[in-house]
């Protein structure tokens, strides 16, 4: 327990030891953006989902073949498997923040990616919702 503590308050490795050390274990300390990026993800995430029900009550259908199994089971159980995979991912992503995928790619690259994605996402779910509403 002291050395989570220790580690956690007084991080010793910000970055790889070696050039060619890339592994997860490589690093203790990340940026504090990589929070923030995390849990701007993960806010994009449920404002998803709850967007993409509220489409669905209006006419709209789940694009994804094995999400929208979930959500005929239990819109409650398409939620939490929905935001469940996203933080589940964005966990891995921020652990290897500081790696290169494939040997060039920066995975932060990725990260912002997906944060991209998602608000590009949520803003067409938002247009998608005026359209109906108006019409």
């Amino acid at each position: 327990m002291r050395a989570l503590f220790a580690g956690n308050f007084n991080p010793r490795r910000h970055g790889p030891r070696r050039a060619r050390d890339g592994s997860i274990t490589s690093t203790d300390w990340h940026e504090p953006q990589w929070l923030a990026v995390a849990i701007a993800i993960l806010l994009l995430s449920v404002v998803d989902a709850l967007l993409t029900l509220a489409l669905i009550q209006r006419g709209a259908f789940e694009a994804n073949p094995l999400m929208a199994e979930f959500l005929k089971r239990d819109p409650d159980h398409f939620v939490a498997v929905k935001i469940g995979l996203t933080a589940g991912g964005v966990l891995l992503l921020t652990l290897v923040a500081k790696v290169r995928a494939f040997g060039r790619l920066p995975v932060s690259l990725i990260l912002y990616s997906v944060l991209a994605a998602y608000a590009g996402l949520v803003g067409y779910e938002v247009w998608l919702l005026r359209t109906i509403a108006s019409s």
